[in-house]
């Protein structure tokens, strides 16, 4: 009698590598700005280059980048506490990406990383005569429409799980504001269910204690990196 061939065990998930894909459009567009410059002025080109700042739209990439990676490494950390992490995952069909998802005993994390500088805030408004209503507010700043683009992200892993026959885990979203003027005490709070806070909040969150075994959070931890691949 033949003896039955063992299972080759699955293959390793590649996690990802946190703001990947911010750090190669900041790369791109710096490279791009250097060339203009050196070939409309090719005698004091690299002075130029010196002297000059880069324009908003192009740091902004790196500053993104940054914010992605410094969450990165506290989320990764949670590896010895049963949290499984994707970074920069892509979105099939689409030129947009997710920062972070985490699979936890608690469910799925949908984590959108933004390194903004001011207070995050809740302005509530409206109530009796007119519609109660729910801004995110960042300093001085509305940023409300974050909490919409996270109900997207949110909404797409969830059909990913469902598609697999695991449309009951639950699913959250999360904004996490890495270096934002945060209180010392409390601060964090829901803006239409997306949670939003800071890394070492999130942290705690992520690590809540669950249903799921670790089997099951390894089981979707493949399932998510396949739906939505490296950025």
């Amino acid at each position: 009698m033949v003896a039955p061939v063992p299972a080759a065990p699955p293959a390793e998930v590649d996690a990802g590598r946190a703001g990947g894909s911010a750090r190669r459009e900041y790369e791109r567009r710096s490279a791009a700005r250097e060339k203009r410059i050196r070939e409309a002025h090719p005698r004091v080109g690299g002075l130029i280059l010196a002297l000059s700042d880069e324009p908003q739209s192009t740091t902004a990439w790196a500053r993104g980048a940054k914010g992605e990676e410094m969450l990165g490494r506290g989320l990764d950390a949670l590896a010895d506490r049963g949290v499984r992490i994707l970074h920069d995952r892509r979105i099939p069909r689409t030129r947009a990406n997710i920062d972070h998802i985490a699979v936890g005993p608690s469910g799925v994390f949908v984590i959108d990383a933004k390194r903004y500088k001011g207070r995050p805030s809740l302005r509530v408004e409206g109530g009796i005569l007119r519609p109660r209503t729910a801004r995110l507010v960042v300093g001085s700043r509305d940023c409300t429409s974050l909490v919409q683009g996270v109900h997207k992200q949110v909404s797409l892993v969830r059909d990913a799980l469902a598609t697999a026959g695991h449309g009951s885990v639950p699913v959250r979203g999360v904004l996490c504001f890495v270096e934002a003027d945060w209180p010392l005490i409390g601060g964090s709070f829901q803006v239409d269910g997306v949670h939003v806070l800071w890394p070492r909040k999130a942290y705690e969150h992520l690590t809540v204690h669950g249903a799921l075994a670790p089997s099951a959070v390894d089981e979707l931890h493949r399932l998510l990196a396949q739906a939505f691949p490296m950025a």
